[in-house]
């Protein structure tokens, strides 16, 4: 009975250092493989009237990509809920604060 896996159970929490950088993005991309998830955070910035033409001639807007994440689809589960319930606790604190729930493009 000694070759019988042991089952340790723990909680994975995020080291982080006061000096650590973060990065503003407002746009997300997702793509996906058969094996994971691809999400490309990008910032979008108010459009100049130059940019506003080029976007009717192509119907496309570049945006500078802050990061790129790639998740394995196994936890993609876990990420939906954990997104799920941070909004879910978002919208109790602050529904009286007026936020849209809808798309902001």
């Amino acid at each position: 009975m000694a070759d019988e896996p042991r089952q340790i159970n723990f909680t994975i929490v995020p080291a982080e250092t006061p000096d650590e950088p973060r990065t503003y993005a407002n746009f997300c991309a997702v793509s996906h493989t058969p094996f994971d998830f691809t999400l490309t955070f990008c910032e979008v910035q108010p459009l100049s009237d130059q940019d506003l033409q080029h976007a009717q001639q192509d119907h496309t807007v570049r945006a500078p990509v802050r990061a790129r994440v790639v998740v394995p689809v196994q936890v993609l589960p876990s990420l939906i809920a954990a997104l799920q319930e941070q909004l879910r606790s978002f919208n109790e604190s602050y529904a009286n604060v007026g936020w849209s729930k809808g798309p902001v493009h």
